[in-house]
């Protein structure tokens, strides 16, 4: 276990960059004030300690650094965008990892993507590949970029790696070593130059900028997070919609997405086919359905309506579907508005096996804000716990939380700054976990007894 000390060590040298204390100053206060504090239903990792750097408190024998931030110049010549997302840490050779992550910019964030808003990377960008750009003729600032790192964790190049994409939140790794970025948005002419709304393929291995052309077959909606069956090939996708759908992608070839395949939306068997449980408790924590696949047709949604007409076709619906991990064949997601006090629900999906039935059971739902509040990315520890990151809006203090395979509540960390988490991810070797800290974006590597299992 990690000595405490190494924990104050790393933030005095991070509290002592003047560009992280000018970023971050203004922003801690409101949080602070508006904290209304947090409850453990098991102890966890114990109490967390005041970060004297005001940037993310943890519990002792946890320790973190800052690895990338926002506003850096990259090795290809561009900026590092801001409003740092989804992401996830893919194994290469020789030990090194690549850290692939969204940038969730809208067409009106130029000044926070790539090009800065400069008016020479604006132009410099438009000869590189992309996909998009806005009404003006600029490339769109969303994406990805890419961070490889060495077996020691240190950063050893950094550069765009999907451009001209918009409102990119979440997303998710496949098991040939690629990240699938998805577009939460439904943006289209004469807004943009074309339409938005999908989900892209970046490798992992890849250096600069990939082809950027999207994967059709996987829909157009607002796309949240995905998930790929490793055996299968299938993706299990969100929406981030409070009238929102949970669909899977069946594809034609495994690993060739875009040879085409199915989508499909869930339904529920003999059960509600609301799971939000807004006007009442149609799903009880816990209860397991029966689940079958509603086929969906015209999925390319010019209307933007793949969500009602699967709806009237029977499909389920979810309170606004977020964060998506699969672990050990079982699929936990997140809803970040759902319940009865509209304050998150966490669901496993668990596709058929010998054996078993392909089901769906509401795996938490929280009432009480102290113990867990608007979840969205979340991952699965190397101890087999869920690790979820807070997205509370205003002047709410976000959290990240633990959740046992009770479905038991633990506080991990706490954000001081105001602010969300994302992209929780862990390293290869499970000793590391990347977060993503969303504006202004920062990512950190935190160091601890992540290997640690209690009751």
């Amino acid at each position: 276990m990690l000595k405490a000390r190494s924990m104050l060590v790393n933030r005095r040298q991070f509290a002592a960059s003047c560009v992280a204390s000018v970023a971050f100053g203004g922003l801690a206060s409101a949080a602070v004030q508006n904290d209304l504090g947090y409850r453990n239903e098991v102890a966890g990792f114990g109490p967390l300690r005041r970060d004297p750097a005001g940037i993310l408190d943890l519990p002792d024998g946890f320790s973190y650094r800052v690895i990338s931030s926002a506003g850096e110049a990259m090795d290809d010549g561009f900026i590092t965008p801001d409003k740092f997302d989804g992401m996830a840490a893919i194994p290469l050779c020789r030990g090194r990892t690549a850290l692939v992550r969204n940038h969730e910019l809208k067409p009106e964030d130029a000044h926070l993507g790539p090009a800065g808003g400069l008016r020479r990377l604006e132009e410099r960008l438009l000869g590189e590949r992309h996909y998009g750009k806005d009404r003006s003729g600029r490339v769109l600032p969303g994406g990805t970029t890419t961070l490889i790192l060495d077996a020691a964790g240190n950063r050893l190049s950094h550069f765009l790696s999907l451009a001209g994409t918009a409102v990119n939140c979440a997303g998710g790794p496949t098991p040939w070593n690629s990240w699938l970025s998805c577009e939460e948005t439904n943006l289209d002419a004469p807004d943009v130059e074309r339409s938005h709304g999908w989900v892209f393929e970046v490798r992992a291995d890849r250096r600069g900028l990939g082809s950027a052309e999207p994967i059709r077959a996987m829909g157009r909606f607002r796309h949240e997070a995905a998930a790929v069956d490793p055996a299968s090939g299938v993706v299990y996708l969100t929406e981030d919609r409070e009238n929102g759908l949970f669909y899977r992608f069946v594809p034609e070839v495994r690993g060739r997405m875009r040879s085409g395949g199915r989508l499909q939306a869930l339904a529920i068997v003999d059960g509600p086919a609301d799971t939000r449980n807004w006007s009442e408790t149609a799903f009880a924590p816990r209860a397991s359905y029966r689940v079958r696949w509603v086929d969906l047709e015209d999925t390319h949604a010019p209307a933007d309506d793949l969500r009602l007409r699967g709806a009237a076709a029977g499909a389920a619906l979810f309170a606004r579907g977020e964060g998506l991990h699969g672990d050990r064949g079982d699929y936990y997601f997140t809803c970040s508005s759902g319940g009865a006090a509209r304050l998150g629900q966490v669901f496993r999906f668990r596709p058929a096996t010998a054996g078993r039935a392909e089901t769906i059971d509401l795996f938490l739902e929280s009432g009480d804000r102290q113990l867990f509040e608007y979840g969205d990315n979340l991952t699965v520890a190397p101890n087999g716990h869920l690790v979820v990151c807070e997205d509370r809006s205003g002047d709410a203090t976000n959290y990240l939380r633990g959740v046992t395979p009770e479905g038991q509540l633990y506080t991990l960390a706490r954000l001081i700054v105001n602010t969300e988490l994302a992209g929780a991810t862990f390293s290869p070797g499970g000793d590391v976990m990347f977060l993503n800290i969303y504006r202004p974006g920062r990512t950190l590597a935190i160091r601890g007894p992540w290997q640690t299992r209690f009751a």
